[in-house]
């Protein structure tokens, strides 16, 4: 086991099982539908089971449900320092490279020097 390069502290464990249950079910509902014949019921699981995981990943049902796991990838993979798309950029601490404009232009701004 220590040879295989799989992280098991990361699976999604709950993805798993829910799958794990699709395939239970497709597989049970399959094996009736078939009359116990071995190869009908693989390919009526099969049929059965990529129906409900198509639904389950791709329609909104707006479940808060694991349905893939790019989003979980997506959020470990972005780096600590730089600031997620949700939050506000920060103002540069630098003033040489702070365009924000003056409160008030005319006053603000100091007259050249009378040569």
């Amino acid at each position: 086991m220590a040879d295989i390069p799989i992280d098991w502290v990361n699976v999604n464990w709950l993805y798993v099982a829910v799958l794990a249950v699709f395939v239970f079910v497709t597989t049970f509902v399959a094996d009736v539908l078939s009359f116990q014949h071995r190869g009908m019921a693989a390919l009526l699981s099969a049929i059965f089971f990529a129906v409900i995981f198509v639904f389950w990943s791709y329609y909104p049902h707006h479940l808060p449900l694991p349905t893939t796991l790019n989003a979980e990838q997506a959020q470990q993979a972005e780096p600590a320092g730089m600031p997620s798309q949700a939050q506000a950029p920060q103002r540069p601490r630098n003033p040489v490279t702070d365009i924000t404009p003056p409160k008030n232009p005319v006053t603000d701004v100091t007259p050249p020097k009378p040569q």
